[in-house]
């Protein structure tokens, strides 16, 4: 929802904001759980479901993404939109997650509406996912340049099979003398590069959502949630105080076990022993998609004609040595 442009009239605009929907186990499985589990490295920020998801080891339905004053519409609306859709009888308690898009938005001029959160659940598709400003991530920022919606995945190997690890990012977080790529302090060198108009403080968030099909039990997502902050800290963040940083991982293996209900349920995972490679797996791919959100963007004029650059692809390839 990209639209307006100018000083900020609350209720008018600018606006540069959406909505990001995510199914664990595609539009069919719109109403199953999966196994699942979360980590809080700090915890500025909203994730809704997640109390529910550290008592049981589970999430259900699809998961949204959206600024932070439309969180709780997000997640009322995928309500609605699960019982029109699945017929649920019982209460529920999705998982919705947002960052701070006020810098460049019209934030309290509350955009995003249930037609929105429709639209996002009834477009939802599986394949190639559009990067950068778009869904939840388009009025975000990440180290001082445009940031926003990203991913990125690995094959790995665990106990004789093949299985795959993805990470989802809404990227909002971090200072510019922060960013550090393949080891390269790239924002301290960037500092003067075509300046953003910044924030005070450090006020970014990170939501991360990470996908196996894995079987991985629920204190086994919980240690790859953990491994997150690490994915996070590679590029240099230090998770600030008014940063929300907040983390779910989940498996969509053993299907069968997650919907026993009050029967004797049995599933299979890997041995926790086995386990490094889903670890390097997750941190890789959570450094590789904050990067993507990053490099997939454009520059971005927003409320008040605060500019915030893309991240410099020139500039960055001589930094790192490629040119």
């Amino acid at each position: 929802m990209i639209k307006g442009h100018g000083p900020l009239v609350v209720g008018q605009g600018p606006v540069r904001t959406g909505v990001t929907a995510l199914f664990p186990r595609g539009r069919a499985g719109a109403g199953l759980g999966v196994f699942a589990q979360m980590f809080s490295l700090n915890g500025n920020g909203e994730l809704t479901g997640s109390h529910w998801a550290a008592e049981v080891g589970r999430c259900d339905g699809p998961i949204t993404l959206t600024n932070t004053h439309s969180c709780g519409l997000a997640r009322d609306a995928t309500i609605k939109w699960l019982y029109r859709n699945t017929g649920i009888e019982s209460f529920a308690l999705p998982v919705a997650g947002e960052t701070y898009d006020g810098w460049l938005s019209d934030i309290n001029g509350f955009h995003v509406t249930e037609e929105d959160v429709f639209a996002a659940l009834d477009g939802a598709a599986g394949g190639a996912i559009e990067e950068g400003s778009v869904g939840g991530g388009t009025g975000m920022i990440a180290y001082g340049f445009k940031g926003g919606s990203g991913t990125a995945s690995r094959r790995i190997e665990l106990a004789g099979q093949t299985f795959t690890v993805g990470a989802f990012v809404q990227a909002n977080f971090g200072r510019r003398e922060q960013l550090v790529i393949a080891g390269v302090p790239v924002g301290r060198a960037l500092m003067d590069w075509v300046p953003a108009d910044r924030r005070d403080s450090e006020t970014g968030s990170i939501i991360a959502i990470v996908a196996t099909d894995a079987p991985l039990l629920p204190h086994q997502l919980g240690r790859c949630a953990r491994r997150v902050a690490l994915g996070v800290g590679r590029g240099g963040a230090i998770s600030g105080h008014g940063s929300g940083d907040i983390f779910l991982a989940f498996s969509t293996a053993n299907g069968e076990a997650v919907a026993a209900g009050e029967t004797i349920a049995k599933a299979d995972f890997v041995p926790d022993a086995a386990l490094n490679p889903a670890f390097a797996a997750v941190i890789e791919s959570v450094d590789e998609a904050i990067l993507n959100a990053m490099i997939a963007n454009e520059d971005m004029t927003g409320a008040d004609d605060r500019f915030v650059p893309a991240l410099p692809h020139p500039e960055l390839r001589r930094l790192l040595g490629l040119e």
